[in-house]
């Protein structure tokens, strides 16, 4: 039997347009990250209708992430191994992904986005390992077993060696960046590496002791002068720095492709590496480098400045940018800074305003699983407690940011007065931070004073989940008709019936039952509906109608389950125990209700052939909606079967329109 995690795998495939629209497929923390031959192959609706699947958000016109939560490497596995897909597929992909292809199929912007992304996406492990490392000898400090910031020589040797143990990360975090930058442009990973490598030699970093002493910008901070080949070369310190490796993989890549294009392919193997170290080596030791160090440094200063000029400004305005530069990926340059900022001034400034957008985040999260409980809507409740538990255990806010704060409209809203509220609260107290950590609970003592900051992280935290209990996290259209598809699934689990009708009519064993039209037009068939969710049946299935009328009456006696405020909808439990949904138009619920009237309210009893809801086409039409209706039978997973007796032509009102066929119950 096929586990869970095979069945999900197989449903993504299924509806991204299977693993031949596929043509690069990755993951990060929480997200499958993937390029598609054709975007309109992917049916949104289908996905976010497998419980495991936390959001899917499209980007540009050929990206597409998948959010899984902290799972998604199992499900990455699990995709994997389906028919073409797995290493051979992801490597011929990946293989193709030269800067041309690349601009030419996602565009500057976008793929700028993804390079730095995925730069860093597969070293996030290793860092998130090491920051909880960092955390206990923080903590260690902070009761007073040793001084966490006392120089090396001064701790004891154990101590050394656990401080080894995160800094094997940080210190050579730019040989780790300087392969996955080389291998995402398409260049040799190992090459890529072995550049910023040899800033880290003994032979390199020896030459300290016959060069020339000199000061940089940064307060505390040396760089030494040698001269080499007769040219004045910067010796300086490279630990933890992103940008010099980040520049040398790029220039990698062009080096790589004119060697390539002048070199015979028999011999490539030996001397496009050899040339492209000999010429990428001088070249970031002499510029590159240097160059990469000034512009972190740059924006590093430009910060600092803004701090000493007032810790409320920044503290506000960085929890503020967050929201809207982690959708986009720009948020990984100031992650960078972090690091820097520690590298070079032994303390950062930007992390401790950042914790409050990250609890803001993780407080829309709690909120949103506290009114999915009150409401029973298991499917979000279940995508808040994903968002809320990766979030204040593992410091992650892209569960909750995909699959809550960008799919519903109100909740930043929500999220942003809980930024400001948290970053003045931190802004106070001047938080600082003494390494690079995920700011989640178990990082708290990575922050000084940890005291003001945990107050700054419980404001943010409580008033965005007081906004949301409070408030809702929905616009009351968003909300009326979540709760009216919880109230009709809960109705059709509990097997509710209104009277009966003519017996001719009830359902019983296998025996099929007609559907009248509820409204006079053209036929349309269900996968031609221009709704996505519609076309795929995710909402039921049946038909569509391009009405030539102006009003919808009961197809048969029944009672009204659902009347939405705004007319554009209205569900029906027939007295023959088929539910159904008649919605007037494509995406008409932003009309308001302009060019609706209700007939009828939730909870009456209707009668065959009256009138529940009139409409006005021109208006629908006016506002630049479809005026397309779909008929459709939600408890069809209930039933044996449903299916439209034609898929064209002209119907009225009252015409045989679809046959619903129930189970035949097993004899007991």
């Amino acid at each position: 039997m096929a586990s869970s995690t095979t069945t999900t795998a197989q449903h993504i495939l299924s509806n991204i347009g299977g693993a031949e629209n596929v043509t690069s497929f990755t993951h990060c923390a929480t997200r499958l990250r993937m390029q598609l031959s054709d975007q309109s192959k992917v049916n949104v609706s289908a996905l976010e209708n497998d419980p495991s699947v936390l959001g899917v958000v499209k980007q540009g016109e050929t990206g597409l992430q998948i959010i899984m939560g902290g799972g998604v490497a199992e499900y990455y596995a699990a995709i994997n191994k389906e028919p073409g897909m797995g290493e051979g597929a992801s490597k011929a992909a990946s293989s193709n992904k030269e800067y041309g292809g690349v601009r030419s199929r996602f565009g500057y912007v976008d793929y700028a986005f993804e390079f730095l992304s995925d730069t860093f996406r597969p070293v996030l492990w290793a860092l998130l390992g090491a920051s909880l490392i960092i955390t206990l000898l923080v903590l260690a400090d902070t009761i007073g077993w040793q001084d966490f910031r006392a120089p090396m020589n001064e701790q004891p040797e154990s101590y050394q060696f656990m401080h080894s143990m995160w800094r094997s990360v940080f210190y050579f975090l730019p040989i780790f960046v300087g392969a996955t930058a080389a291998r995402k442009l398409g260049a040799n990973e190992w090459v890529g590496a072995a550049i910023p490598a040899a800033l880290f030699t003994p032979e390199f970093l020896g030459m300290t002791e016959t060069a020339t002493k000199v000061a940089t910008n940064i307060e505390g901070q040396y760089a030494y002068k040698a001269i080499v080949f007769g040219l004045p070369m910067y010796i300086q310190n490279y630990g933890g720095q992103v940008f010099p490796p980040i520049l040398a993989a790029i220039l990698l890549f062009w080096v790589e492709k004119g060697l390539k294009k002048v070199i015979p392919g028999a011999v490539q193997m030996v001397f496009v590496p050899f040339i492209s170290l000999l010429v990428m080596i001088p070249l970031t030791a002499f510029l590159v480098g240097p160059f990469g160090l000034g512009i972190g440094n740059g924006i590093s200063e430009f910060l600092f400045w803004l701090n000493g000029l007032s810790p409320f400004i920044l503290a506000v305005v960085i929890p503020l940018l967050y929201p809207f530069l982690v959708p986009l990926g720009l948020h990984w340059p100031l992650n960078a800074i972090m690091i820097v900022n520690i590298s070079t001034l032994g303390y950062d400034f930007i992390q401790g305003p950042m914790g409050a957008w990250n609890f803001a985040c993780f407080g829309v999260a709690t909120g949103v699983m506290i009114v999915s409980m009150r409401e029973k809507n298991l499917a979000m409740r279940q995508v808040a407690a994903g968002g809320m538990f990766a979030g204040l255990l593992g410091g992650i806010s892209e569960p909750s940011l995909y699959g809550i704060l960008l799919r519903f409209r109100k909740t930043y809203m929500r999220l942003l007065p809980g930024c400001v509220v948290g970053g003045l609260v931190i802004g106070a107290f001047n938080v600082k931070a003494y390494a690079f950590v995920f700011t989640s609970l178990l990082t708290i003592p990575a922050m000084d004073p940890w005291l003001g900051y945990t107050a700054g992280i419980m404001a943010a935290f409580f008033t965005s989940l007081l906004l949301v209990v409070i408030f809702d996290y929905r616009s009351k259209e968003e909300r009326d008709e979540i709760r009216a598809a919880i109230a009709a699934e809960n109705a059709a689990e509990a097997g509710v019936t209104a009277a009966p009708a003519a017996p001719e009519a009830k359902i019983v064993d296998g025996t099929p039952v007609t559907i009248g039209s509820p409204l006079a037009g053209t036929l349309v068939a269900l996968e031609n509906t221009p709704d996505e969710a519609f076309a795929a049946g995710a909402v039921g299935k049946g038909i569509s109608i391009d009405p030539s009328g102006d009003t919808v009456y009961a197809p048969a006696d029944g009672t009204v389950m659902a009347a939405f405020p705004t007319g554009h909808a209205i569900g029906l439990k027939l007295d023959n125990g088929v539910q159904l949904l008649i919605h007037i138009g494509i995406d008409t619920v932003n009309m308001e209700g302009k060019g609706f009237e209700l007939q009828v309210a939730k909870g009456d009893t209707v009668k065959q052939g009256q009138a529940l809801v009139t409409f006005d086409r021109a208006a629908i039409e006016a506002a630049g909606y479809s005026p397309i209706t779909p008929v459709l039978v939600t408890n069809h997973k209930k039933l044996a079967n449903v299916v439209a007796l034609n898929n064209s032509g002209e119907v009225q009102v009252g015409d045989a329109l679809l046959e619903a066929t129930p189970k035949v119950k097993a004899n007991v």
